[in-house]
């Protein structure tokens, strides 16, 4: 049996219980919106099935080596975002160059944050609007520019703040595992249910050949491997912080590299099986497909009004998506509580609430969906990308394969081969930097 990196104690804000625990609060990270309103437009745009091809390839290379690297880092540091970086350069004896480059994936973990509880404030008002048929009743794109104008969504986005900051003040194990294992489930079989539900629907093969018929010509495309590669780094939030946070509170027994193919696996179901929920609805009524906020909050309620018990499926649907948004908004949330208790010897009551009120008082000068989006748009174009160049560098580059590779290799029976070492030096690190620079020359491919 491989031996073992180090013995140290657990984390003290504790440690996930089960192996199931775990991977099912990194598929509650990794399943996020991306999933539900661009992954299956970006399916049948860029060949179909064909699509399939490089994205599965790229998810199984990003889960693999990128999502086992900030497991890895996290356990073996025994801390998140700061400390890890910390961790990394102190064995170069450059200490003070981690902690310094450990802000800006934080930054970044906490910037999506600040963007992703507006969006998930829009999420609740339109369950809110199902329940009560209001959605359905009125216009659907009247519907949603009253929650996307200025303060126009404001007592939903706070309750977004404060379920989650409710949910991280029952602690790790009671708070994000055992929230996980409750929602994460419920949005498999809701989505099952109205994927079910939409098969019915007259016309809805045509959707399925828009997602699934091979176009083998898109593979010749830059394009279509460019969107996949971003599609998939994206998806599994390779962020340089939000899952080494998550591997903090991972037991010494656990295999890593299995956990995140599993990880993986699920997440790349749910992206699935959200695109077998949507297209084929929006294709049964006619329905130009289209990307971003406009499918999930115009294009479905308009579907949802021709459909028989329409509010009770509005309904099902942003349970579902309000599921997904609310368990990654945790581990971002997570991610910087974490490291300023560590980093400023807070409390971790003191550290959620000034997560809290950060996030809120910064989300309140960009609740207009402009604002939003061009906050959106610049996370994830530049800070995110960057963190996840750092975080890739710094375990492999910095700490090194040699003695990640002990950490990788505790709570497993065989050894890591050293072809996982070779990818991850040689192909997935570059590969973090061309998704940086081809997210400016594309202006965004996740």
């Amino acid at each position: 049996m491989p031996q073992t990196a180090q013995t140290e104690p657990k984390h003290k804000n504790g440690s996930f219980t089960s192996s199931l625990g775990f991977v099912l609060a990194c598929v509650g990270s990794a399943v996020g919106l991306g999933n539900i309103w661009m992954f299956p437009y970006r399916l049948g745009q860029y060949g179909g099935a064909a699509f399939l091809i490089p994205y599965l390839l790229f998810v199984f290379l990003f889960g693999w080596v990128g999502l086992s690297a900030e497991f890895a880092i996290g356990r073996r540091a025994r801390t998140g975002t700061l400390g890890s970086y910390e961790y990394c350069f102190r064995t170069k004896n450059h200490r003070r160059i981690g902690a310094a480059l450990g802000w800006i994936p934080l930054l970044g973990s906490l910037g999506i944050a600040t963007g992703y509880a507006i969006i998930i404030g829009w999420v609740l008002r339109s369950l809110c609007g199902a329940v009560t048929g209001t959605l359905l009743t009125s216009e659907a794109s009247a519907y949603f520019s009253q929650a996307t104008g200025t303060l126009g969504s404001l007592p939903w986005h706070i309750l977004t703040i404060l379920i989650v900051a409710v949910i991280l003040l029952t602690g790790v194990i009671k708070g994000i595992e055992k929230t996980s294992k409750i929602l994460m489930p419920l949005f498999f079989l809701l989505f099952l249910i109205l994927a079910f539900r939409v098969a019915l629907l007259p016309g809805a093969d045509e959707g399925y050949r828009f997602l699934f018929v091979p176009q083998w010509e898109a593979l010749l495309r830059t394009d279509t491997w460019v969107m996949a590669m971003g599609q998939a780094f994206f998806s599994l939030s390779i962020t340089g912080s939000g899952m080494i946070v998550y591997g903090a509170y991972l037991d010494r027994s656990v295999d890593i590299p299995k956990a995140s193919v599993r990880t993986a696996a699920f997440d790349t179901a749910a992206a699935l099986l959200s695109a077998l929920a949507i297209m084929p609805a929006v294709f049964a009524f006619g329905i130009d497909p289209t990307s971003g906020p406009s499918l999930m909050f115009i294009t479905i309620p308009n579907i949802f009004r021709q459909l028989p018990g329409g509010r009770f499926f509005a309904a099902l649907f942003f349970l579902s998506v309000a599921f997904a948004g609310l368990t990654s908004l945790i581990n971002m949330f997570e991610a910087v509580i974490e490291s300023w208790q560590k980093k400023f010897k807070l409390s971790r009551t003191a550290s959620i609430l000034l997560c809290s009120g950060i996030t809120l008082g910064i989300g309140l000068f960009l609740e207009a969906e402009p604002a939003v989006g061009s906050w959106m748009d610049f996370i994830s174009i530049v800070v995110v990308p960057i963190g996840a160049v750092l975080g890739a560098f710094s375990i492999y580059f910095i700490l090194g394969w040699k003695e990640i590779k002990k950490e990788l290799e505790t709570g497993r029976m065989k050894p890591v081969s050293n072809v996982f070492g070779i990818l991850a030096k040689y192909v997935y690190v570059p590969l973090t930097i061309l998704v940086l620079i081809l997210g400016f020359l594309y202006h965004g491919i996740g």
